[in-house]
């Protein structure tokens, strides 16, 4: 609240409709991602093939979309089912080596960016997959992921809409499910967790199928808004999530946050984002500020955890 005070007093075009509908619509896709990485972290895990993950998503439906003349919404779905097996495999490699995801995702994210760039060159000559605007089934396709609704005069993105939508989702699953309670009990201690009888591993490796599918989601968005994907689309993206994910009040340690508490973080995002850029300043500073909304996060959750303890005791 006081970041949107800050930027609304200093510049009228950030409080004006338009302005808003502009800065939601970068906490939208972010927003999504925010919120599955909330919820792996909570259990206890990172992605760190996240961010590449919607780059392969997109390109997949570009690719597939243009190169194969297939209709839109099969590259979709061969686009979602590719996405829903790295997941799988990515929290299967977790459960069963017990090497922290940390090592594992990471390894997916270097594997992903080498084939979004080899095969991205070996069906297109290029490093861009375009063209997807027409492949067939595009408008509907388009009314899906990337349409517009005006509201006071102003086109806001779906993308706003689905965001809100996973949103409540995700913490309805959290707070009034069995699925939720197993989620923070093993991202609170995972022994434990299995001794009581939660199904610890299942419970893992659906969260990371989440975050894959979130993925596929966010990258689909973009090949459909954009109609071309580059092949380095999403590198760099997962430490956003993750930052915005922290931002919002999720432990490091996992087994703590709130789907709502990402979902601010990424609305705080995209209002800086946007919010340096309308006063003028240097786009740089924009890195500077998230660094220190990251350290201040961390602190902060840091001594509400200490006092929660202590308030145990």
């Amino acid at each position: 609240m006081l970041i949107f005070t800050f930027f609304a007093v200093q510049s009228p075009v950030f409080r004006s409709v338009r302005g808003v509908a502009n800065w939601l619509d970068p906490a939208s896709t972010l927003g999504i991602m925010a919120v599955a990485v909330a919820l792996l972290m909570i259990g206890g895990h990172f992605d760190l093939s996240a961010g590449v993950m919607t780059g392969t998503t997109a390109l997949t439906v570009g690719i597939v979309s243009t190169e194969f003349g297939a209709n839109i919404w099969l590259a979709i779905g061969v686009a979602l089912v590719l996405a829903l097996a790295i997941g799988f495999l990515n929290g299967w490699l977790v459960t069963r080596t017990g090497l922290p995801s940390f090592i594992i995702t990471l390894g997916t994210f270097l594997m992903l960016q080498g084939l979004n760039l080899g095969l991205t060159k070996y069906f297109t000559g290029t490093v861009t997959a375009s063209g997807i605007g027409s492949a067939p089934g595009y408008e509907s396709a388009k009314a899906v992921f990337a349409s517009t609704v005006t509201f006071v005069g102003s086109p806001f993105r779906i993308a706003i809409l689905w965001w809100v939508l996973f949103t409540v989702l995700a913490t309805w699953v959290l707070l009034k499910t069995r699925f939720g309670n197993w989620v923070f009990a093993t991202g609170g201690d995972e022994v434990a967790a299995r001794n009581v009888g939660v199904p610890a591993r299942r419970t893992t490796i659906t969260l990371f199928m989440t975050t894959a599918g979130a993925a596929w989601f966010v990258g689909t968005t973009l090949a459909v808004r954009l109609t071309s994907v580059q092949a380095n689309a999403g590198i760099g993206n997962e430490l956003i999530y993750i930052v915005a994910a922290v931002i919002g009040g999720c432990l490091l340690t996992g087994g703590f946050g709130s789907a709502i508490g990402a979902s601010l973080g990424a609305l705080i995002f995209g209002m800086a984002q946007l919010g340096i850029v309308y006063l003028g300043w240097n786009s740089d500073w924009f890195y500077f500020f998230l660094g220190a909304m990251l350290l201040l996060a961390v602190l902060a959750n840091r001594l509400v955890r200490r006092y929660a303890e202590a308030a145990r005791r």
